[in-house]
């Protein structure tokens, strides 16, 4: 299982990662996240990865959607959740190739991975979720 992180801010702009050459799919464009480790809850999770990916702290909120994608290397369950970055903090590339803030109409324009494909139509449609409203991390 996956948490991945809708991050958004102000103007409506989502934040989308980059995969470095030494990942699998190098140079697909995600929304960042990762592994759930075992005994950590999904929120947790993503607080340390959006860290790790970012070096940034967020504050995590609902899970605004849930995707599922299957290939040869098996199922992965995605929970997506509605991010915003803690105040006065700057996300920055650390275990990621490049950053960037994109409105949802943009995203077409980036080779997204295949599983975050819903997750972009999704945005087209109907925009970005509301930022959470209270610190959970």
């Amino acid at each position: 299982m996956v948490a991945a992180g809708l991050v958004t801010r102000e103007r409506g702009d989502v934040l989308i990662s980059r995969r470095t050459s030494a990942q699998p799919l190098p140079g697909k464009w995600e929304f960042p996240g990762g592994k759930i480790e075992p005994g950590e809850s999904p929120e947790r999770a993503l607080v340390r990865e959006l860290h790790e990916e970012l070096g940034a702290r967020a504050e995590v909120g609902r899970i605004w959607d849930v995707l599922h994608h299957g290939d040869s290397s098996g199922d992965v369950i995605v929970l997506v959740y509605s991010c915003r970055l803690a105040p006065n903090e700057v996300p920055r590339p650390e275990a990621v190739a490049d950053i960037a803030w994109v409105t949802p109409r943009e995203l077409a324009g980036y080779d997204i991975l295949e599983a975050n494909a819903p997750l972009v139509d999704r945005l087209r449609r109907e925009g970005p979720p509301d930022p959470p409203r209270r610190r959970m991390d």
